[in-house]
């Protein structure tokens, strides 16, 4: 790495500015491992830049570029860092300078030489793209002789393939990316099987096979730090852990953790593997895929080796040329499949094909593999991948004429769709919503994909966030220089220079929305507006290596609404407050402090200030302990002592309860001071006194005060129970203590040019002292009550609700988006053709599904949906819009439905109930002035152009059915 590491990073040489999303997702020492690999990548077409763009921005120490061939014009339709001009030039000499100012840390340089066995030994890993079968068996050979990981990636049109060869003998440290399990005991039996029962009926989470550790184990302490033991489950609560019989009686206590086992696994070379493949299936829907993917693939090579050429796009000449040769390589192959002409055949017509989203795809899932082949985190491919996308086809077949190439940068995509998919891809409106790392992925895809380039077209990107440091460790548009500028200026920005003829700018219709969200509240509203304006959505997330996409279609699919994640546990305050027991306790009452203390006091001050009635609600207010550390659990020591029972003769001071002991501040120790120096600096910054960071001044002046004794009060009330503190409720704190306070308060009237300035949490600057104070209380917490401290690193994690992200999840997750936009370009109405996915690269493991269709309700024998609604022109009122009673009246009439209530949002417009006067006087309004008086607005937003209405009805029968709301749109204004 150049020099500045030394000051961009923190003592393990990795800077966590700018991989702290990553390094949740990795882990430091998979970090270390990646920063010490050189890489080789052969072939800079779209696949290789996509593969060398992710594991630059993942930080690995080196990568050479290599490729001997001169820069096509067609390379343009996935290559996303040449340009027109470079045609003729060689592709790794132009690219390499490019595609490294991704990441100063990384050595990128460009090889245009042939691949001796004396240059590749160089290298940890080989990836080898756009390579022939003869050239990827000789070098497998040689890597697997030497101990070099070797990689093959390639994509033919919609289809794709991943090779991988780690050596006889590969050690994988952690199989699934998962953080370790942690239970509660409530009892070990003593007996050849031993048999641990989890607290309060606690599930364990955990496997057969799965290892654990002890700590904190009474009576049975032979277990505490004693070697990990294998368990078997023997159902949620309860698992065995083999012979305890000859250890000590359990008394109480004790948490088993889950601990990680190193596994070792093996691999064949190519060559091996050609004759007896393993295949990792991502599709279980194509049963049998996989094996006849591995003799066409061949059967390609083959192809190419005896016509110079692949066969031509939409030939059938060429096509009934291939599947004779692939039905022939299959008849001598020891792995024969059954074959489906067709699917060769779709093969043969599609494999000149270049497609951005495919090689996105395939590369970001091969650099996830040549990330695992460096450090060994996760669970690599064993050993074949074949993954296919026919869905995007159009039904029916192509003619050549239509797939005529127009020596353009979309020939690739041309080759696989046609001249007219091309012109549509122009002319669509997209409206993407966010400008993140999957905005970035998705503006890339859509400029090489020709996305609003042509008459017509138009994107509009949003996206209020600024860039940050740690966003150019995945979000590939923005540089160093762009920190703290706008993230869609800067995408459209650059996005550009990819592709000059993109349009993006404000577009009043769209044909469709693209999530790159990172919120579900977000999400949701998105969602609810494409479902009101029928237009289509496309949605994706990821979270570390996990990924899932879906797709959204008008009147075919359910919406992203109509399912939802079980809401996040909530820590109980009882437990918060006096009885935590992990450190995700002790930071969520952290981060409570720091709002206390740095915002809430700073709002009090204001309304002290200005508002003549905020002393008044001060005394009515609960009161509080704020002496942390020692005084308050003094008290709560006082209250329940160690040796404390409860009514039924247990221990106070177990299970979830874990018994405190006080703190006596001390200068020398490093959390202590640590503490004392962030809160004192955030309470000047309150006050806009001169800060300090000079950490032995703040110790010495700290050293002089000697705090006022302590002595424990009898009568204070400590709910030790969420049953016990929701019986009493809140009290009121005594007038009579807040006296001598508010008596030696200046007057309001004095303190009116008084600045005080409050602290909006921000996890990400590290000048601020936010995250050091919350680091600080939250482990001066955890030695309260034992538990094991967190680092700055894992409490910023946890405390600022990070979302764990890597460049290699995103890429693929947007490949697969875009592969789904193929389908809606082409207007397919069977759900059947579409895919929503969930992907967890660690495993590693595909899963995809079918779009779940829209509940379907009914009135009558009208079918209805989410999608459906009741259209209402509001100007067909007689006198110029319809009053109340004659919309009431149009859906008795026509509807046969009588309308009991009719609601707008929260405010009731009419209801069967309400009195005769106020409903003869609304009947007779127009609706819009209803509606304004009702919800107390002079007049509507000028964009406001239709009500949503809501309704209750009544049958001919007189019984209550389900029926859509109403648009109703207002008129239009002279």
């Amino acid at each position: 790495m150049p020099s500045e590491t030394a000051t961009a990073s923190n003592s393990t040489g990795i800077d966590e500015g700018l991989y702290s999303r990553q390094l949740y997702v990795l882990g430091h020492e998979a970090m270390r491992k990646m920063n010490a690999s050189n890489i080789l990548i052969s072939g800079m077409k779209g696949l290789g830049v996509e593969i060398a763009k992710n594991l630059i921005l993942g930080g690995v120490k080196s990568c050479v570029l290599h490729d001997t061939e001169p820069v096509h014009i067609s390379d343009l339709a996935s290559q996303f860092f040449f340009q027109e001009s470079d045609v003729g030039q060689n592709r790794a000499v132009v690219v390499t300078p490019r595609v490294s100012e991704l990441n100063s840390y990384v050595s990128t340089e460009s090889y245009t030489g042939q691949l001796t066995t004396e240059f590749i030994s160089k290298f940890q890993v080989v990836v080898l793209t756009n390579s022939s079968l003869d050239q990827q068996i000789e070098i497998s050979e040689y890597c697997h002789s030497h101990d070099i990981k070797f990689i093959v990636a390639e994509t033919y049109g919609l289809f794709g393939h991943i090779f991988c060869d780690f050596g006889d003998k590969f050690t994988v440290s952690d199989t699934n990316g998962e953080n370790p399990l942690s239970v509660m005991i409530a009892s070990i039996s003593k007996d050849k099987e031993g048999v641990v029962t989890c607290l309060d009926e606690t599930r364990h989470g955990m496997e057969s096979g799965d290892f654990v550790t002890f700590s904190e184990v009474h009576g049975m302490v032979e277990l505490n730090g004693s070697a990990p033991r294998e368990i078997k489950v023997l159902g949620p609560y309860t698992f065995s852990i083999g012979d305890t019989s000859a250890l000590s009686d359990y008394v109480r206590g004790g948490i088993a953790t889950q601990t990680k086992q190193p596994k070792d696994i093996s691999f064949k070379s190519l060559k091996d593997s050609l004759t007896a493949p393993e295949f990792m299936i991502t599709d279980f829907a194509k049963f049998g895929r996989a094996e006849q993917c591995h003799i066409a693939f061949q059967a390609l090579h083959e192809y190419k080796k005896q016509h110079g050429c692949l066969p031509k796009p939409w030939c059938r000449a060429d096509g009934k040329s291939f599947l004779e040769l692939t039905k022939s390589i299959n008849e001598k192959s020891a792995a024969k499949a059954e074959l489906d002409d067709d699917l060769i055949l779709k093969l043969s017509y599609v494999a000149a094909g270049d497609l951005c989203p495919m090689q996105t795809v395939i590369g970001g899932i091969t650099a996830q593999e040549a990330m695992k082949a460096c450090s060994g985190k996760f669970m690599p491919i064993q050993q074949h991948m074949h993954f296919d996308a026919l869905e995007c086809l159009a039904e029916g077949e192509l003619e050549e004429a239509a797939v005529k190439c127009n020596n353009s940068r979309y020939d690739g995509q041309i080759a696989v769709f046609g001249n007219e998919f091309q012109n549509r891809l122009e002319k669509l409106k997209y409206f993407l919503v966010g400008a993140g790392a999957i905005g970035c992925e998705m503006l890339k895809n859509w400029a090489m994909m020709g996305v609003a380039c042509g008459p017509g077209g138009q994107i509009y990107v949003t996206d209020m966030d600024t860039i940050e440091k740690s966003n150019l460790n995945r979000q590939f548009l923005f540089r160093p220089s762009d920190v703290q500028k706008l993230k869609s200026v800067c995408a459209a920005d650059a996005v550009k220079v990819m592709n000059p003829n993109v349009k993006i700018h404000l577009s009043p219709e769209q044909n469709g929305v693209a999530n790159a969200l990172d919120n579900v509240a977000a999400r949701t509203y998105m969602d609810r507006r494409c479902v009101y304006y029928k237009k289509t959505l496309l949605e994706s997330g990821t979270l570390g290596t996990k990924a899932n996409t879906q797709v959204v279609l008008p009147h075919l699919t359910e919406s992203y609404s109509s399912s939802q994640d079980p809401p996040e546990k909530s820590i109980p305050a009882c437990t918060l407050h006096n009885f935590p027991n992990a450190i995700e306790h002790t930071l969520q009452w952290a981060r409570s402090q720091f709002e206390g203390y740095f915002v809430n006091i700073a709002e009090d001050v204001d309304q002290y200030i200005r508002d003549p009635q905020f002393t008044a609600r001060t005394k009515k207010l609960p009161g509080n302990e704020p002496e942390n550390y020692s005084n308050n659990i003094r008290q709560l020591l006082f209250n329940f002592p160690a040796d404390a029972t409860t009514t039924s003769g247990a221990l106070f001071w177990s299970g979830p309860k874990r018994c405190p002991n006080p703190l006596s501040f001390d200068v020398h120790n490093d959390t202590h001071l640590d503490f004392i120096v962030a809160a004192a600096n955030l309470r000047a910054y309150m006050y806009g006194i001169k800060q300090c960071s000079d950490r032995a001044a703040i110790g010495k002046m700290v050293s002089t005060m000697v705090p006022p004794p302590f002595e424990p009060k009898a009568g204070v009330r400590i709910d030790a129970s969420e049953a016990e503190a929701s019986a009493r409720g809140s009290e009121s704190v005594d007038p009579d203590s807040l006296g001598g306070v508010i008596s030696r308060l200046p007057s309001p009237s004095t303190l009116q040019n008084l600045v005080i300035r409050k602290s909006d949490f921000e996890k990400d600057d590290d000048t601020n002292y936010h995250m050091d104070f919350i680091t600080a209380c939250s482990n001066l917490r955890a030695d309260n009550y034992s538990i094991a401290p967190a680092d700055k690193h894992k409490s910023k994690l946890i405390a600022g609700k990070i979302i764990p992200a890597i460049a290699t999840t995103t890429a693929m997750v947007v490949g697969l988006v875009c592969l789904e936009m193929y389908k809606m370009v082409q207007g397919h109405k069977d759900i059947e053709m579409y895919k929503n996915g969930f992907v967890n690269l660690a495993l590693p493991f595909f899963g995809f599904s079918t779009p779940i269709a829209p509940t379907k309700n009914k009135y009558y024998e009208n079918e209805f949906s989410l999608w459906d609604r009741f259209s209402i022109d509001g100007s067909k009122g007689q006198s110029g819009e319809m009053t109340l009673k004659e919309l009431i009246d149009y859906f008795q009439n026509e509807e046969k439905l009588e309308i009991t209530m009719l609601s707008q949002g929260v405010a009731m417009l009419y209801s069967f109930f309400m009195p005769p006067a106020k409903r003869k006087e609304r009947l007779a309004m127009p609706l819009s002035e209803v509606v304004l008086q009702v919800t107390k607005q002079q007049s509507f937003p000028p964009h406001v152009q239709s009500l949503v209405l809501e309704i209750c009805c009544n049958d001919t029968d007189g019984e209550d059915v389900e029926v859509p709301y109403i648009k109703y749109d207002l008129p239009k204004k002279a």
